[in-house]
């Protein structure tokens, strides 16, 4: 009997496509696995095995099987999204706990291409910070489960990383999803803003908040991402050479970059050079104020998605959070800050087409109850480890995560890639080329 836990998105959708699978087996074993391993990570808040099932079902006689890009695929989703029928708690013990009327758009985009979702992620309360954990659970990093599976889509990224589902939907509004990505071996894409539908919360996040994909390969994130833009997301039809900056440098002034990132970092851009293309070593030009700006719209975003709930109810990182960002609301809502670092980093672009740096400062922090800690203590644990990924949020531009290389301890180290506004492709496609000259282990080593 063959297993479809393990296998990729677009294997199993094929082989469901050409029924050589049905919906329902591929499902149950996925749900078979989660029961067995979820214990140890903590991916999901919700599984929901009965209701999965059933789908599988309506997928397997739906009459367009033949033609679903996703057909009988298990997901995941993050607690930050609607599912129909099941509560949208983000983390919180604030949030009503009322089920959903219908889908969010992704969601049901996912679901029209075939896709199966089999339970919803934990988050971090508000989907505010860096490692994942709270009232509805905790989420490890699958390679070490002593460290934090970063956050805020690290219930999503435990479930991939863990092979417990093949892809799964998060979204990234300071690096929600490339840091948890970067930590636990995937990949992932933050889209340009407006490529994939947002609706996250209230105006999400002043539009920095951007849904995507997680995945083990590249090819599993262009095909998600496709089915989320509703549109294809097409490699070049031509090899194409990239004028590549390499910059080793935290955008965030006083934060350093540790040894295994720096170096795979360099390897990645010898690697790529080796490859043909173009790459040297150059900073972008950040603005000395980046760090204040990244820290006056995370705080105002929190503030926002925590109007008309209980403050009673959130810990206190989260309550001092969103009061600190009071002040800034009108500021994030007005975009100078925004529209100022875009001006500054346009001709560095015109210049380069990609920038490569690495994708975190350090490795996760413990899993701990960081929920229970103090707002400054997890500022600065948050800040220290993830200094790279907020300024393309603050720019709008696609940014993506690849593993490349391993710490010490041998849980995965990986790169960012960053492109100009509808570079989606080309990243895409270079990504693909890092896969294919140094492939990575695409599940941790669990079993």
């Amino acid at each position: 009997m063959t297993s479809w836990v393990g296998r990729t998105a677009a294997e199993i959708a094929a082989a469901v496509r050409e029924k050589r699978a049905t919906p329902r087996e591929v499902v149950a074993e996925h749900l078979a696995r989660i029961e067995r391993l979820d214990g140890h990570v903590g991916a999901f808040r919700v599984v929901r095995a009965e209701a999965a099932l059933a789908e599988a079902d309506e997928v397997a006689s739906r009459g367009d099987l033949a033609e679903l890009p996703l057909a009988g695929v298990p997901v995941a989703v993050k607690d930050n999204l609607a599912v129909r029928g099941e509560s949208m708690r983000v983390g919180s013990a604030a949030t009503p706990d009322a089920p959903a009327a219908e889908d969010h758009v992704t969601v049901a985009r996912l679901r029209a291409a075939g896709a199966v979702v089999v339970g919803l992620t934990n988050v971090p309360e508000l989907c505010v910070f860096g490692t994942t954990e709270g009232v509805h659970g905790t989420a490890r990093n699958p390679w070490d489960t002593s460290r934090t599976a970063g956050g805020s889509s690290g219930g999503s990224a435990a479930a991939v990383a863990a092979g417990l589902v093949p892809l799964a939907l998060g979204n990234d509004g300071m690096g929600s999803l490339r840091i948890p990505a970067a930590n636990c071996g995937l990949v992932t894409i933050k889209p340009g803003h407006g490529v994939v539908p947002a609706g996250i919360g209230d105006g999400d996040w002043f539009g920095m908040s951007e849904n995507g994909p997680l995945a083990t390969t590249v090819e599993d994130t262009r095909l998600m991402l496709a089915v989320l833009a509703g549109t294809e997301v097409a490699a070049p039809k031509t090899p194409q050479t990239y004028r590549i900056a390499v910059s080793l440098r935290s955008p965030i002034a006083g934060v350093t970059i540790s040894k295994p990132y720096t170096s795979a970092a360099r390897e990645a851009a010898a690697l790529l050079m080796k490859a043909g293309h173009q790459v040297r070593r150059a900073d972008p030009p950040y603005l000395m104020s980046l760090g204040v700006t990244s820290l006056t719209h995370w705080t105002a975003g929190t503030s926002v998605d925590a109007r008309g709930l209980d403050t009673a109810l959130l810990t206190r990182r989260t309550r001092v959070h969103a009061a600190v960002g009071r002040r800034f609301v009108g500021r994030a809502r007005s975009g100078e800050d925004r529209e100022r670092l875009r001006g500054r980093l346009e001709p560095f672009f015109a210049e380069y087409d990609v920038l490569l740096t690495p994708a975190l400062a350090r490795r996760s922090p413990r899993s701990a109850p960081w929920h229970e800690r103090g707002w400054l203590r997890n500022v600065l644990a948050n800040t220290g480890y993830s200094p790279l990924t907020p300024p393309w949020n603050l720019t709008g531009w696609p940014a993506m995560v690849v593993p490349f290389g391993t710490l010490p301890s041998g849980a995965p180290t990986a790169v960012q890639l960053v492109g100009r506004p509808g570079s989606e492709a080309a990243l895409l496609a270079l990504a693909e080329r890092v896969e294919e000259l140094r492939p990575w282990r695409r599940t941790a080593p669990l079993d």
